[in-house]
């Protein structure tokens, strides 16, 4: 099953990188993107539930499928390429095994704890 859900999420990560190409910004910009959404993970500075909020906004795939929405209503390309980038960056997440986060921890995540072998 893990791996099912492991090429379920490679499907979804290839759907965003077609919506990508779709944007017409250059090619380029998705390596130096791709990693931005985990700016969130500084929420852990103050404490893990508020880390964890953080974490989870930037990690949302509904977030990300609003904000492209929403930039195809306001025809606002760089609103449809920030919610791309989160929904790419979150299938990525999600193959590695990073899922939302519980107030617990940065390790306690919904697809089960980072670095346990049985999570």
């Amino acid at each position: 099953m893990k791996n099912l859900l492991k090429l379920e999420e490679l499907a979804l990560m290839i759907l965003g990188i077609f919506m990508f190409g779709l944007l017409g910004y250059q090619w380029w910009w998705l390596p130096v993107l791709i990693l931005t959404p985990d700016i969130s993970m500084l929420g852990y500075i103050a404490n893990s539930k508020v880390g964890a909020i953080c974490y989870n906004l930037f990690h949302h795939r509904g977030v990300a499928i609003l904000l492209y929405f929403v930039g195809i209503y306001l025809m606002l390309p760089i609103i449809q390429l920030i919610g791309t980038i989160l929904f790419i960056h979150i299938a990525m997440d999600r193959i590695f095994g990073y899922g939302l986060k519980y107030e617990k921890g940065f390790k306690f995540t919904h697809l089960g704890e980072i670095g346990n072998k049985n999570g």
